[in-house]
């Protein structure tokens, strides 16, 4: 069975249920004579082990902009703004815009008719996702050449953005190739600066929960378990883990505790939407440590330790008859509240439960 993720947003519970049925107190609280005891059936079913971990709910990837054609700043975005294929990332001069395409290759010279490149390629495939150039007169003349098909689509859309640059060529720093639309984060330009430099600090406009997973856990999650992620205003919406990271890294801990070495975890949301526009959101993430398919079940309330050691449970039988069974506890399920036990137990039979 794959090992999921549920990311809730507060864990624990478990662990008060358990104090409370390990007691002395609960032990003496069943054997109280007067009403009768509250009791519970013995189950059969499916339960999980979760450890709670910390996440943050932000967006993905990150690209600084940065201006290389020179000028003044004269239009700049606002924070939160997300600029796609074919748009305007920031103007200069007289309204110039600086456009936003997409590749991998950055802009690293000017562009015009005659040459070829990887960055020509990408240029084509732009040009041609955006409507001004022919798919089938690129593919004939070459995706990596800069030609008279390539050379007059820059110019539709030139005029498009109302550039001034010679027709039909690319001056350095007229566009910006990224993988991706962008979402401004910050605006680290002034209106009235100079467009060499450090211009836009962006991200994706993909929302990402990002969890430091402890190194030791790293084998219990994998890509493509499916999560639930429970948002800051206590809506749930699903997700998938869709990376676990290889390479651990070190913090450190508090006074005296040493440090902690975790690994990156990242969490895709399936319907994107369902985040809104929140940013470096702190969630709570429990991951699945064990599963057990089919197996006896009781509430955690029902197990009472033996001052010899080990745990047993009360069973309630017709007539008021009570007995004590041995049992062994398994995995401890946060969710429903519920324990895996081993012992003489059958489903249906009641078992009696500490006081709520």
């Amino acid at each position: 069975m794959a090992l999921g993720v549920v990311v809730v947003a507060a864990a624990g519970s478990v662990a008060a249920w358990r104090a409370l049925a390990f007691s002395p107190a609960a032990a003496s609280a069943t054997g109280q004579q007067g009403s009768p005891p509250a009791t519970t059936a013995v189950t059969r079913q499916d339960l999980s082990a979760v450890t709670p971990v910390t996440a943050t709910l932000g967006y993905a990837g990150s690209y600084p902009v940065t201006g290389q054609g020179g000028g003044t700043l004269t239009w700049l975005p606002s924070p939160g703004q997300v600029i796609g294929q074919g748009q305007a990332l920031y103007k200069t001069g007289n309204g110039s815009p600086v456009v936003l395409l997409y590749g991998r290759v950055p802009d690293w010279r000017p562009m015009q008719e005659g040459i070829a490149g990887q960055d020509v390629s990408q240029l084509n495939h732009d040009l041609v996702d955006l409507g001004f150039a022919s798919r089938a007169d690129v593919v004939a003349l070459g995706w990596d050449y800069y030609s008279w098909e390539t050379a007059q689509a820059v110019q539709g859309l030139e005029e498009r953005m109302g550039t001034a640059s010679p027709p039909g060529s690319l001056s350095l720093g007229q566009v910006v190739f990224e993988p991706e639309a962008l979402r401004v984060a910050q605006v680290t330009g002034q209106l009235g600066g100079q467009a060499n430099g450090p211009v836009l600090a962006a991200t994706s406009d993909r929302h990402v929960v990002t969890i430091p997973l402890a190194a030791s856990q790293q084998s219990q999650v994998s890509a493509g378990d499916k999560v639930t992620v429970t948002l800051p205003d206590g809506a749930a919406t699903p997700g998938v883990v869709s990376s676990v990271g290889t390479v651990a890294s070190s913090t450190p801990g508090s006074a005296g505790s040493g440090s902690t070495t975790t690994v990156p975890v990242q969490v895709t949301l399936t319907d994107p939407s369902a985040a809104g526009t929140l940013d470096q959101a702190p969630v709570t993430v429990n991951i699945t440590t064990a599963s057990v398919r089919n197996t006896l079940a009781v509430p955690v309330t029902a197990l009472l330790a033996q001052a010899s050691g080990g745990y047993q449970v009360e069973v309630a039988g017709p007539g008021d008859a009570r007995r004590w069974v041995p049992v062994q506890p398994g995995i401890f399920d946060d969710a429903s509240g519920l324990v895996q036990v081993t012992g003489a137990l059958t489903p249906g039979q009641r078992v009696v439960v500490a006081p709520s």
